[in-house]
């Protein structure tokens, strides 16, 4: 199949003006020194500064699509793209970075047992998936193995358009990103929850057996990518997942990479109604499996992790980031991980920035102090995640991480005194000097 992606001479000079603009943010000092200090996080260097950053994919239909000015699709997608690649530093101003190029991944695809998840969808967010995996016994007999593949070339099309509409100014560079492995949403997508827990206790074999199978379904899909030549580096500018970004010195800085030199992320949302042991016998033996084929790993997304930490994850020598999620309890992790190099990636409560249109501003700095407090002599990060709507009140995203700023600069300040009233006062006297 052919992939021909057309664009007007007037989208062209629309997405040249972007190009440029994405590249002087690029070039900015500002900019060099987010790359440093993202380095300095994922090596976990003493001292390294707590970053943050805000995802901006949940709500950005609220404000890409006012922003927009290119008529044709194609155009329209690439437009939307370099938006998300230098948006964040100005409407939000963490501490995303900004690359000098633009980024073009390499379309994948991976189907567990060759099973088209199927879903039904609302008007809304909402959907359901259909349960294609109803008697687990006969499943074991007759799965098949997991489909995979590379869209070859519609990857190298859209490459190729976009270098031609603007690569003179911003080059297009196919980018890598972490592997993906997350079976227990899998199988909850083929299966249910309900019959994936009592699966585990009616027939434990069958549900060891298929976790494991799907386990080592991924680690061919990996080494399959991996022969066919198309592994990129994940040590710089590429998606780790949860809103972080892969810059290290640890893993292979260049081409050609092995699955060992790349970072993977897996999580296991799901299993959280289920028992320490449990998760110990049933889910972590396959996730065991699957680390081994990364050179780095991160772990986890709204899960808490502090329940199965001391018997399963802290035994992952290569696990270099976790998930600390509303419903961990932070103070126990940061017990865990003070002096270790596995950062504590913090992911605050959305409700402060997502369910009013103004920030209570008091709440909020308490919420971020608690973090503060308890990740105290560890590596800390800050990734903001599902925020679905701004209330149109985009001003409010950058308050809010100019208030988790402030928190980090004065966090040795007495907590006996009211933070904001620290900072005020400071700043008073830096004016009157």
């Amino acid at each position: 199949m052919a992939y021909t992606f057309d664009i007007s001479e007037t989208d062209r000079d629309i997405l040249r003006t972007l190009a440029a603009h994405q590249l002087e943010l690029a070039n900015t000092e500002e900019n060099k020194r987010h790359i440093a200090e993202w380095y300095a996080l994922n090596e976990c260097e003493p001292g390294a500064r707590p970053m943050i950053s805000l995802e901006l994919g949940t709500f950005e239909h609220e404000v890409i699509p006012p922003r927009l000015r290119c008529s044709g699709e194609f155009a329209r997608s690439l437009e939307t793209s370099l938006y998300r690649n230098f948006l964040n530093r100005e409407l939000i101003g963490d501490d995303r970075v900004v690359p000098d190029y633009f980024p073009v991944l390499w379309q994948t695809f991976f189907i567990p047992f060759d099973i088209p998840v199927k879903r039904v969808s609302s008007d809304g967010l909402g959907h359901q998936f259909v349960h294609q995996i109803t008697d687990i016994e006969d499943a074991c007999a007759h799965l098949a193995p997991s489909r995979f593949g590379i869209k070859r070339e519609e990857t190298l099309a859209r490459l190729e358009a976009a270098d031609a509409a603007f690569g003179d100014i911003l080059p297009a560079k196919l980018e890598g990103s972490a592997f993906v492995a997350v079976p227990t949403q899998d199988l909850v997508h083929l299966m249910g929850m309900e019959y994936m827990f009592f699966s585990m206790y009616d027939n434990p074999d069958e549900f060891k057996e298929m976790i494991l199978r799907l386990a080592d379904d991924y680690i061919a899909y990996f080494q399959f990518l991996e022969a066919e030549g198309i592994l990129l580096p994940t040590a710089g500018h590429e998606h780790l997942c949860q809103g972080s970004l892969c810059y290290n010195h640890t893993l292979k800085q260049h081409a050609p990479v092995q699955c060992t030199d790349l970072w993977g992320f897996m999580d296991s949302q799901e299993t959280v109604s289920i028992s320490p042991d449990m998760y110990e016998e049933f889910i972590f033996p396959a996730y065991e499996k699957l680390a081994q084929t990364f050179g780095l790993l991160s772990y986890g997304c709204c899960e808490p992790v502090h329940p199965i930490w001391d018997r399963c994850l802290s035994r992952l020598p290569n696990l270099r980031k976790v998930s600390i999620s509303p419903w961990c309890d932070q103070a126990f992790m940061g017990e865990r991980l003070r002096g270790r190099k596995t950062v504590f990636h913090r992911k605050p409560s959305p409700n402060f920035l997502g369910v009013n249109e103004f920030l209570d501003e008091d709440a909020c700095r308490a919420h971020i102090r608690e973090t503060l407090d308890a990740a105290r002599g560890c590596t800390l990060e800050f990734s903001q995640r599902d925020v679905y709507t701004l209330h149109h009140n985009e001003a409010k995203a950058k308050r809010y991480v100019q208030i988790i700023r402030e928190e980090i600069e004065y966090r040795g300040v007495s907590v006996i005194i009211p933070r904001r009233e620290c900072i005020q006062t400071l700043a008073r006297k830096k004016r009157s000097k």
